[in-house]
């Protein structure tokens, strides 16, 4: 092809566009200097080398725009350049600040903040790693020369390297079981460039350091969330213009995790997902607001947003009191205010979320572009001894209610009687669902309604599960086998649920994921892949109990939960199964449930 004649490689370009590219998109900060907006080439050339398409982004604070470009990159790489300004942090300048770069600052606080609230990767680069430390909680040094003490006994180091800056000038101790160690194959010690007078000062809450210079001062930081947020205080870009590809697995690492979030993304453009179980009505009294981003919940229209989740069922939770007439009317009365609270709340945004009762609701208003919220009951003593009560909650269209909670009650006894003691006349005589009980699963056979049976204790279980002509489900439950907790499930439970085509809804609690140290989203994926092994692909799905204590590392809140999918793929999981796990189950259990139901009166 003639290299002068444009016109010529134009045709050749139409002819292939339709042959859609699945390179990941990554969007590149551009510097902001004496000639405008400009890239140093070293930056690109290691992006499309490590089999990403590069995109420039702009210094800008218009906000419509950072979310469109959110919108449509799959990662986010943090350049190097002019110093931040030390008031966005509350700082007065020290004499040794260099020159700030100010169309950049308030910009790249803004597109990490809201890059990472969309779990969007993002590897950081010298003044990179700073801006992502600042963004993210953490602190910087404004000069190190000045004001740095060495926390070992090496004297300062040269952190501004006279040599080229191809080729590196000092070494870095990288700290093991860190994904930079992983990168580089568990090498302690890498050879980088240096020019910089700011570094790391602490790295916040939410990230780690990973490598430190022969001074102490911090080269490198790793998310301790097990996000994909990775900052290294040298030049990797600069390498490849001399040919040396020593630095190419951080961007590769880039490309993959971008390529990995692009995956996950199109995913959910494709598929519906449905949180089983989240409590986030607990906190009405506290005068939420569930159209912004409000930090007091983990569920809110935002972060349903951001973590690409389309429905959830909230419950209307009620804590076990004294089973007396006292006692139930006031639960019946409380769950009536709740439900009220939740209805208000979903009709003051009509434009974005709605109401929803059927699977078929769900699917018409994801392709409408709005949320979808169920209603559901968590503790039967809602309903007291009045089946009656019962078929006012129907009317109502909750599509299940969980039959007890943390003590017994009139329905059965709860894997956890003695947590909250209950006294009257109804208390169950022996384990396991009473008359009254057996009387409420036939009733919710008839009328539509999901038994749920998370809560409950063996025996209660398996009664249910002898009782209902319907499959029941557990909305929020996890395996004991992994944590030997009394609300969990054993492999045998499993089986049993399994067999009457039941589905386990494994959730995010921490007390359910493991019994010692810290749980997270390594945790919740081992439950999801115990359940599935022991119970097939269709009878397991996800019911977080967010905003009931639910939440983990990795998967703290709704926001988070588009990082479940990315697992979920990289554990070579089909689309069609991940499907299944994200409501395909438990949502065709509903619509046979619903459809056996008789009219209500």
């Amino acid at each position: 092809m003639d290299i002068f004649n444009w016109e010529a490689r134009y045709d050749h370009l139409h002819d292939s566009a339709p042959q859609k590219s699945q390179s990941p998109v990554i969007g590149i900060t551009g510097n902001y200097g004496a000639k405008g907006c400009e890239l140093a080439e070293g930056y690109y050339k290691s992006l499309l080398k490590a089999g990403a398409t590069p995109l420039i982004i702009p210094p800008h604070t218009e906000q419509d725009s950072i979310l469109a470009t959110l919108d449509r990159i799959d990662g986010l790489l943090l350049s190097g350049g002019g110093d931040m300004n030390p008031l966005f942090v509350g700082e007065e300048p020290v004499p040794g600040l260099g020159e700030i770069n100010h169309e950049r600052d308030l910009a790249e606080l803004l597109l990490i903040r809201l890059a990472a609230d969309r779990q969007i990767p993002i590897l950081g680069i010298c003044r990179g790693i700073q801006m992502l430390t600042v963004a993210l909680g953490g602190e910087v040094w404004q000069d190190i020369a000045t004001q740095y003490k060495p926390t070992t006994s090496a004297s300062l180091i040269k952190h501004s390297q006279d040599l080229d800056r191809s080729y590196p000038s000092h070494t870095v101790t990288i700290e093991e079981g860190t994904t930079l160690a992983e990168l580089f194959h568990g090498e302690t010690t890498l050879a980088v460039n240096s020019f910089h007078h700011q570094a790391v000062k602490a790295p916040g809450p939410k990230l780690c350091v990973c490598a430190t210079a022969p001074d102490g001062v911090i080269e490198a930081v790793d998310s301790i969330e097990y996000k994909s947020i990775l900052g290294v205080q040298w030049h990797p870009e600069c390498f490849i213009l001399a040919g040396d590809d020593t630095m190419m697995p951080l961007f590769k690492w880039l490309s993959d995790e971008a390529a990995n979030f692009a995956a996950a993304r199109r995913f959910h453009d494709r598929n519906l997902s449905l949180d089983s179980h989240c409590d986030t009505p607990m906190f009405f009294h506290e005068d939420i607001h569930f159209e912004q981003r409000d930090p007091r919940i983990l569920v809110d229209l935002h972060k349903m947003t951001e973590g690409r989740l389309d429905a959830s069922i909230m419950v209307a939770y009620i804590s076990q009191g004294p089973c007396t007439q006292e006692g139930h009317d006031a639960a019946f009365a409380q769950a009536n205010g709740l439900l009220d609270q939740l209805e208000q709340m979903v009709e003051a945004t009509p434009e974005a979320v709605a109401m929803a009762s059927t699977p078929a609701d769900l699917y018409r208003l994801k392709n409408e572009g709005r949320k979808a919220i169920m209603r559901g009951i968590e503790n039967g003593y809602a309903i007291g001894t009045d089946i009656d009560c019962l078929r006012h909650f129907a009317k109502r269209g909750i599509v299940y209610m969980t039959l007890c909670h943390n003590g017994n009650n009139a329905i059965c006894t709860s894997a956890r009687p003695s947590a909250s003691p209950t006294k009257g006349i109804v208390e169950p005589s022996a384990p396991g669902v009473t008359q009254f009980g057996a009387d409420v699963i036939k009733e919710m056979n008839r009328l539509g309604i999901m038994v749920d049976l998370s809560h409950a204790s063996e025996q209660s279980f398996y009664d249910a599960l002898d009782i209902s002509a319907q499959p029941i489900v557990c909305s929020h439950s996890s395996a004991r086998v992994l944590c030997d907790h009394p609300r969990n499930l054993s492999d045998d439970q499993m089986r049993a649920l399994a067999s009457k085509d039941g589905v386990m809804q494994v959730t995010f609690y921490e007390g359910f994921l493991r019994k010692e140290g810290k749980a997270s989203i390594l945790d919740a994926v081992a439950h999801i892949n115990h359940a599935v092994s022991i119970m097939g692909i269709e009878h397991v799905g996800i019911g977080t109990d967010f905003d009931g204590d639910g939440g983990v590392p990795g998967l703290a809140s709704a926001s988070e939960l588009i990082n479940l999918t990315r697992r979920l793929l990289r554990e070579r999981y089909s689309e069609n199964d991940i499907a299944l796990l994200w409501g395909g189950n438990f949502l065709r259990l509903m619509e046979q449930i619903q459809a056996a139901r008789t009219l209500l009166d």
